[in-house]
């Protein structure tokens, strides 16, 4: 009976350590010290901005991703492979924030801690390396068009686009592949995660091989391309200047700037959506770079830093709105269409059953 019980009383203590174990690996870190566990048992500040830039983040792509879809003046322009991969990689990126926030409300994501940290560290690292693949790739499509319009089509075909993204793809999973290999945590991703915090540690080695490989090429094609573009439409403006100067003809006037204007308002829109993204990442970036050099380490820096560069998956879709005059078309079309959806469907239940529209009745 003795042995008995002092084996229970062994049981009951080993299930004891092990659950505190358990919850100290359950904690998460709080950057800015709200709501520590002592006090309140979750982080205020980070919950509220982690979960509001979730909703913004995934309701912003999925309006983008409807109004391309019944939107086919915007198909027009080759880049609209690459706006659509940006918007389907930044909606992941919301639903990939719905990690640490179901974390930070305490809702079990049933897998070990160390595990779920890299997995949502290396999915972030990927997903934001599609979208600065993309915008490189948007700047020499953009580059090509007005520097070479005669050859253009035969340069980029709808083919050579899908290769580009799938290598787009395969070249951002491959870069962050070594995370999982012991060479470091790829980036700062909020630190929500103990583990994340304390164990996973950035390596300069690797700091300098993502920017090697990924952010300096990008930053340096942009820069090249965008350079050369409004060069070259300074040069335009220019020229028309000087035939409004020498020939006050109309209508000369009239075709020479319709030639370039197109071009050069949609290569304005691209440019703003790249100098928000630089601008929003830029923070991040040299962050990264000076804790992989142990330099400077600062909880709530890191956190502002992280989502200050995840917030950036929605301003595309603002920036969308606000300058893109076929974007805000399809969108005014899209919801004309969901409102007389949804009035059709009220008039069906007194009226008689209404024929139902063509398939493509959203189209512009």
């Amino acid at each position: 009976m003795q042995a008995m019980n002092q084996s229970m009383w062994v049981q009951w203590k080993t299930l004891n350590m092990s659950g505190s174990i358990l919850n100290v690996s359950e904690h998460h870190s709080c950057p800015f010290g709200f709501g520590q566990y002592n006090v309140i048992d979750i982080c205020i500040f980070e919950t509220i901005i982690i979960v509001l830039l979730t909703f913004l983040i995934i309701a912003g792509n999925l309006t983008v991703i409807f109004v391309f879809h019944c939107a086919p003046l915007l198909h027009h322009y080759t880049t609209s492979y690459f706006i659509q991969t940006m918007a389907y990689a930044d909606l992941f990126v919301g639903v990939s924030c719905l990690v640490p926030t179901l974390s930070l409300l305490h809702y079990s994501t049933g897998v070990q801690e160390s595990l779920t940290c890299q997995i949502f560290g290396y999915i972030i690292s990927v997903l934001k390396s599609v979208s600065m693949a993309c915008l490189a790739f948007i700047s020499v499509d953009r580059y090509l068009a007005i520097t070479k319009p005669l050859s253009y089509n035969q340069l980029v075909t709808p083919c050579r686009l899908r290769i580009c993204i799938i290598l787009i793809w395969l070249y951002s999973c491959l870069i962050f592949l070594p995370s999982f290999f012991g060479w470091g945590k790829p980036g700062y991703h909020g630190d929500i995660f103990e583990w994340c915090a304390t164990s996973w540690l950035t390596n300069a080695y690797f700091t300098g091989f993502i920017v090697c490989l990924l952010y300096a090429p990008a930053a340096f094609i942009i820069c090249f391309t965008y350079f050369h573009i409004f060069r070259i439409c300074r040069q335009h403006t220019k020229e028309i200047n000087d035939r409004k100067a020498r020939f006050p003809s109309h209508e000369v006037d009239t075709a020479a700037e319709t030639g370039h204007n197109p071009d050069r308002r949609y290569a304005m829109v691209l440019f703003r959506i790249t100098s928000v993204f630089y601008v929003l990442w830029l923070p991040y970036i040299i962050y990264f770079t000076l804790e992989s050099s142990r330099v400077l380490e600062n909880p709530a820096l890191s956190f502002l830093t992280t989502w200050l560069a995840i917030s950036n998956s929605f301003c595309n879709c603002v920036i969308y709105s606000l300058s893109n005059s076929v974007f805000r078309l399809g969108l005014w079309r899209l919801s004309e269409t969901l409102c007389s959806s949804c009035i059709h469907k009220k008039d069906s239940i007194v009226q008689e059953p209404i024929p139902r529209k063509r398939a493509n009745s959203c189209s512009i």
